[in-house]
């Protein structure tokens, strides 16, 4: 039996661990189905809430599916 779910944490530079990583978490489908340790559908758990990710066979494409949440609004304003 192959896993359905994965623990994925990921630190941003000195900034501590991050909330949710999207790149990180297809990364991760894809190195442990290739692997041989999940299949091609895993439910990857973040601390900002879980991702669906698809391997699709039959197109060969990544496809993320979860919940969006602001967690930081601001102004950049640069100095030309």
């Amino acid at each position: 039996m192959k896993l359905r779910m994965a623990l994925l944490k990921k630190s941003a530079g000195g900034s501590g661990e991050t909330m949710a990583c999207g790149t990180g978490s297809c990364a991760s489908v894809v190195a442990t189905a290739t692997l041989g340790l999940t299949g091609r559908k895993v439910t990857v758990e973040l601390l900002g809430g879980n991702l669906d990710i698809n391997w699709d066979l039959s197109d060969n494409h990544l496809y993320m599916t979860g919940e969006a949440t602001t967690v930081y609004n601001g102004v950049w304003e640069p100095k030309i």
